[in-house]
């Protein structure tokens, strides 16, 4: 089992920045891919970005050009640089970690962070 737990989530405004970490204890072995994910009231959790071992990384085209994806893997952590926030990145923000790249229900999740981007 992998544990998560997520920190620097917080109030901002529009068009500021936050930084996002996530750590990663346990069977740290496994894990090939990490993420963000997120879920704003009444709305699906969606993807926001990953990140394999290898340093290849993929995120949603509504915060490409905002959002960077890190991981430190010698401290077994992932971040999420946020720059140029909107009121609707507004969402929790939940990190991801485990096997699978493409199947974040089959890893394990965090306890969420929220991020508020409001005026």
């Amino acid at each position: 089992q992998v544990q998560l737990v997520e920190s620097g989530g917080g109030l901002v405004q529009p068009g500021g920045s936050l930084r996002l970490s996530c750590a990663a204890s346990g069977s740290i072995f496994s894990i090939y891919a990490m993420g963000w994910y997120r879920q704003a009231p009444g709305k699906q959790r969606e993807l926001v970005a990953t990140i394999t071992s290898t340093g290849r990384t993929n995120s949603a085209d509504g915060v490409k050009g905002r959002f960077t994806i890190s991981r430190d893997g010698a401290k077994n952590t992932v971040y999420l640089q946020m720059n140029s926030l909107k009121p609707e990145d507004t969402a929790v923000y939940y990190c991801n970690a485990g096997m699978s790249l493409t199947r974040a229900g089959a890893n394990s999740w965090g306890q969420g962070t929220q991020v508020t981007v409001s005026s």
